[in-house]
């Protein structure tokens, strides 16, 4: 139970995503070891930007409170997000030893949710994300130490050109995803994204 009580605290939690690229901005382009139903490869955002819009969303941690529910309601909806043309990638600074089990973990990404390394932090900070220090001992919703420093929990939506079209930051994990699906559906209908609260 302290386990779990420490990653509420540490998952829950939503850093404001005052510094994050805003709309309109160029989105970063990167490339990462990714993880998909446990099964690696490599994610590119610019070959995924080419087949329709992408939702590049930051999480905390992998097996955490607030980031296995955000997970696994991604998860459930993904078909509404490829319906309306999107790819869905997670980035956290797991070790993709962590993402190979939680990606096919049935509770939360079910196999269809991939789920991007991102140990330096480099990605994140390069969409201007701040990175908060783990405390030693902090442990996650298996028991296991995290180890590694947390994004701050905050969605982009990209579009086929690569800019940055909606940013969602400062919410709950399942209405952070909730957030996403709508922005991503104005994408697909040619509306502009009402801009999502920070």
């Amino acid at each position: 139970m302290k386990h779990f009580i420490l990653c509420l605290i540490a998952c829950s939690a939503a850093l404001p995503a005052l510094a994050a690229l805003a709309p309109g901005a160029n989105a970063p382009d990167f490339t990462a070891q990714a993880s998909l139903a446990g099964k690696e490869f490599t994610f590119s955002l610019k070959d995924a930007l080419k087949k329709g819009p992408v939702v590049v969303y930051f999480y905390p941690a992998a097996f955490t409170g607030g980031c296995n529910i955000q997970a696994h309601t991604f998860a459930t909806n993904l078909d509404k997000f490829s319906a309306a043309g999107a790819t869905v990638i997670g980035v956290s600074l797991d070790q993709i030893a962590t993402l190979n089990e939680f990606s096919a973990d049935p509770e939360y990404c079910g196999g269809k949710l991939p789920v991007a390394s991102d140990t330096d932090g480099k990605i994140a900070k390069s969409f201007k994300l701040e990175i908060a220090e783990s405390r030693a001992g902090l442990k996650n919703t298996r028991g296991n130490e995290i180890g590694h420093g947390f994004a701050e929990r905050t969605t982009f939506i990209v579009t086929p050109d690569g800019k940055v079209a909606a940013v969602i930051g400062g919410v709950s994990p399942k209405e952070n995803v909730e957030k996403a699906l709508e922005a991503v559906q104005q994408v697909g209908a040619g509306q502009h994204p009402t801009k999502p609260a920070a």
